[in-house]
């Protein structure tokens, strides 16, 4: 026994050094993760930072315009279709919905729930910018754009608006289309299982710009559709 003793010792301290290597290195891997999921939600929050002040320096010379030319921006913005704009507004907040639930249903590992609300947020904003579509062809058809033979004639304040309309809708219409390829990706990424419920950084990134692309609208509506 004497003679065996010194051999067991070896064989448990070995034993307990492999354990405790086997346990530092799930650590480090899981530090690792934990490190990636910080980096890429603080990286988003910075890139959504860089939007806001895009969008923001806009709204800033909206109002700075609005203050100068106040009646025909009012006159101008009857001009617009409120409808149109209420319709777009309430797809988008449903749309900015199925985006939030999705994210719940993905957190209890219901990927074909999830999946099912990111393809009813992509239909509604196809379905934003098909109304678009239809809201710009109309005013291109009465003339009403930048440098047409229409608005030679016009105010000032009303070339302005129109201006501004076109290239902060546009802008927006732009990051619709971003967003609806985001979520394509990440629909992707979950039938493909490299989203589930314990690693979806990546859906709640697109979430968030998501989220975005609805609250700037939010400020537009009222900005261009509800003035007078």
């Amino acid at each position: 026994m004497t003679t065996n003793d010194p051999e067991n010792r070896n064989k448990a301290i070995k034993g307990e050094s492999e354990l405790s290597n086997i346990v530092a290195s799930e650590l480090d891997e899981e530090n690792h993760k934990l490190g990636d999921v910080v980096g890429a939600r603080t990286g988003m929050w910075f890139f959504l930072y860089t939007e806001i002040m895009l969008f923001g320096g806009l709204f800033v010379l909206y109002a700075a315009y609005y203050r100068m030319y106040t009646s025909d921006f009012t006159g101008a913005g009857k001009e617009l279709d409120i409808v149109m704009g209420t319709i777009n507004t309430v797809i988008l907040l449903i749309s900015s919905f199925a985006v939030a639930a999705s994210i719940t249903a993905i957190q209890k590992n219901s990927k074909k729930i999830a999946i099912a609300l990111l393809s009813f947020a992509l239909f509604l904003g196809f379905m934003f910018l098909v109304n678009k579509y239809f809201e710009w062809g109309h005013k291109i058809d009465l003339g009403i754009f930048p440098n047409s033979p229409k608005m030679e004639d016009s105010p000032y304040g009303r070339i302005l608006f129109f201006s501004l309309y076109y290239t902060i809708t546009g802008l927006h219409g732009v990051h619709i289309i971003i967003g609806m390829t985001l979520l394509a990706v990440t629909i992707g990424f979950i039938v493909a299982n490299k989203v589930n419920y314990q690693r979806y950084v990546l859906l709640e990134n697109a979430g968030l710009y998501w989220h975005l692309v609805d609250l700037i609208w939010i400020f537009i509506f009222p900005l261009f559709y509800l003035i007078y």
